[in-house]
């Protein structure tokens, strides 16, 4: 356990040293050689945890007894607590957001008045580390550790092409450091005041973030994600409220542990899972995700793709044995499937790569979402593989649409077209980015399969129509975005590369973790997974996906692999004439330009269908938001009012 902390404060110093670095030279060599040692401290904690726990033997946990040391940390949590309250209240003032106040005293002060009274919960484990942990600390560490290293040769050329803002590296990269010591804080909390604590720091980070630029559209997002999450923040507050006043209990593992018949339950559940929503990003709460990606690209693929949002995603998978067959499960399973359909349907009107990547983070969070919802081993098996598969390779994409868009000027799919041609190493990488989201037998859809089997054996009749047709609107963008890279005009020429060899190893590396992760998730499954949800669910929890299953992926992959080796054999021997394309006789001669009925020269253009006369913002994102709105009250009401009752 001293690696825990060791590993925790020295992410915290890393934080602090950049944030005094105002030599970029000496910042940036901190930055790359604390997420190095950062990244060695953590598989190292992950390696020793993994041994002391024992295969299969459960989790760790820790009371931590009064001592002077524990007890000084309480306090510092309090004075954290405080602080962050003060500075929200300071910003909000200063910007004329009132509202933002009111809602982090009622989420803060309760915490508050329990700890300063002494009547705060404190007899149960403060820490516990089971392998969804160490799976977690994983994730955080490795692609937390690889978008710190991108961000210095990215905000290098970020502030040279964005001259009218105001050049704040230093702070930027303390931040990002600063919330991956408040992840860790998170992941590895059991006492829920703890928990709570980090939560509300992520979301402060966020809102830092997102407002980087200082511009009016920047403020106004900021303080969109940053009330949103408050509220969640408020729902956490009652959960452990509720706990501490009926229960008597401040532990989350006790709080799992507890009969799903005991009175009331469902009240704390639902709490933790509006949070969640809130954090997640899940619709009515979706648009702070989207006003998110004004931030520059390295925190919308650390905070809003691969870590924050998993927060809420990750507290839902382990209270997911609470909401087996009640309404809290029914409210969660309900919401996160309509945000998996309604989200990917929005992100085929989409051509603004960012905004793509955004309506699809949201969607595949539904997704997870509604298979911890389900309350049952395999869906939750599902939500894990789902929630690893889309950190490493989604991260991956927001990197790569960083690092297109400050070589060429634009983010727009459009722009991206003959990618292959023009940039080819960044066609391979985004590639592999792209079919780790879609194809067999990359993570996504293996955990998809599950899913669906999940859903089929809960008799969800509704989550398999939801799944379907996501599933089916997620391969038209995602296949849509890769036939652009691929699509070559005649004289297509290669730009010049003037992407940072820092970004390319950071993404070289993400590549080889999304193909890893394909070929050893069997070996995730077994080792890691099973035996956290037999211990979790109380039942034998056996192999989810079967060797028949995987034999049918690898065929799947085989074929597509063997698709273009098949054309080359047809195309032997056959004597083809190279011509212009025909454009109504009028070709201009260089195939990209046709002279129109006017005599004039006009260039020719092949573009993506985009629908949106039918899957458009103003068609369906506010129906959207009102559907999922109502769905939340309704069965907020429900749930908590049949549990009073």
């Amino acid at each position: 356990m001293p690696l825990l902390f060791i590993l925790f404060f020295f992410t915290l110093l890393i934080s602090v040293s950049v944030y005094f670095s105002r030599s970029d030279a000496l910042r940036e060599g901190i930055v790359t050689v604390g997420s190095i040692v950062m990244m060695v401290l953590d598989v190292a904690f992950c390696a020793w945890a993994f041994g002391a726990a024992g295969y299969g033997d459960g989790y760790l946990s820790y009371f931590l007894p009064e001592t002077a040391a524990v007890n000084a940390f309480n306090h510092v949590i309090m004075a954290g607590e405080i602080f962050l309250f003060l500075l929200i209240t300071v910003l909000s003032i200063k910007h004329g957001k009132w509202y933002c106040i009111l809602l982090s005293f009622i989420g803060t002060a309760p915490v508050l008045w329990l700890d300063l009274t002494g009547r705060a919960v404190e007899n149960a484990p403060m820490l516990k580390i089971d392998s969804l942990t160490i799976l977690m600390f994983l994730v955080v560490g490795l692609v937390g550790g690889l978008i710190c290293i991108y961000s210095n040769g990215y905000l290098h050329d970020y502030h040279h092409h964005h001259t009218d803002v105001e050049k704040r590296p230093w702070f930027f990269q303390s931040m990002l450091f600063l919330f991956l010591t408040a992840m860790y804080g998170l992941i590895s909390s059991d006492n829920m005041s703890w928990m709570f604590f980090f939560w509300e720091i992520t979301s402060t980070i966020s809102f830092l973030l997102i407002g980087y630029t200082r511009k009016e559209e920047a403020v106004t997002n900021s303080f969109r994600a940053l009330w949103m999450n408050l509220l969640g923040g408020f729902g956490f507050t009652v959960a452990i409220l509720y706990s501490a006043f009926v229960y008597q209990n401040g532990s989350l593992m006790e709080l799992i542990s507890m009969s799903e018949a005991k009175a009331g339950i469902v009240i704390p559940v639902a709490c933790l899972a509006f949070a969640a929503f809130t954090k997640s990003a899940q619709m009515p709460f979706s648009r702070w995700l989207l006003g998110a990606m004004v931030a520059p690209t390295p925190s919308s693929a650390l905070l809003h793709s691969a870590t924050m949002v998993k927060a809420g995603v990750y507290l839902l998978i382990r209270i997911s044995p609470l909401m087996t067959g009640n309404l809290a499960g029914v409210m969660v399973t309900t919401i996160g499937g309509f945000t998996f359909f309604a989200a990917s349907l929005l992100a085929i009107s989409q051509s603004d790569g960012k905004k793509v990547l955004a309506y699809s983070t949201i969607s595949n969070l539904g997704l997870i979402t509604a298979c911890s919802g389900v309350g049952e081993p395999a869906a939750t098996w599902a939500a894990i593989m789902l929630l690893l598969f889309h950190a490493v390779s989604k991260s991956l994409m927001f990197l790569c649409v960083g690092a297109v868009e400050n070589a060429t000027g634009s983010r727009d799919i459009e722009d991206m077209h003959g990618l292959i041609v023009k940039m080819p190493k960044m066609a391979f990488v985004m590639t592999v980015a792209i079919c780790g989201m879609f194809l067999a037998p990359f993570g996504m859809l293996v955990a998809k399969w599950a899913a669906l089997k999940a859903y089929i054996d809960s008799n969800n009749v509704l989550l398999v129509i939801f799944l379907v047709f996501g599933s089916a609107t997620t391969m038209f963008y995602w296949g849509k975005w890769l036939g652009k890279l691929f699509a070559v005009l005649h004289q297509s020429e290669t730009l010049r590369d003037i992407i940072h060899k820092s970004e390319w190893y950071v993404m070289y590396m993400l590549t080889a973790l999304v193909i890893t992760l394909c070929a050893t998730f069997p070996f995730l499954g077994q080792i890691f997974i099973q035996p956290m949800l037999s211990m979790e669910f109380g039942v034998q929890v056996g192999q989810i996906i079967s060797s028949d299953d995987v034999r049918v992926m690898l065929m799947m992959l085989i074929m597509i692999a063997l698709m273009p080796v098949l054309g080359l054999f047809l195309l032997l021997n056959r004597k083809e004439k190279m011509t212009m394309s025909y454009m109504a006789g009028a070709n201009a001669g260089d195939d990209r330009h046709f002279v129109d009925a006017f005599g004039g020269i006009r260039p020719s253009y092949l573009s993506n269908w985009y629908m949106d006369e039918m899957f458009g913002e103003k068609k369906i994102l506010i129906p959207s938001l009102c559907v999922a709105a109502a769905f939340v009250v309704v069965l907020m009401i429900l749930a908590i009012g049949g549990a009073i009752r």
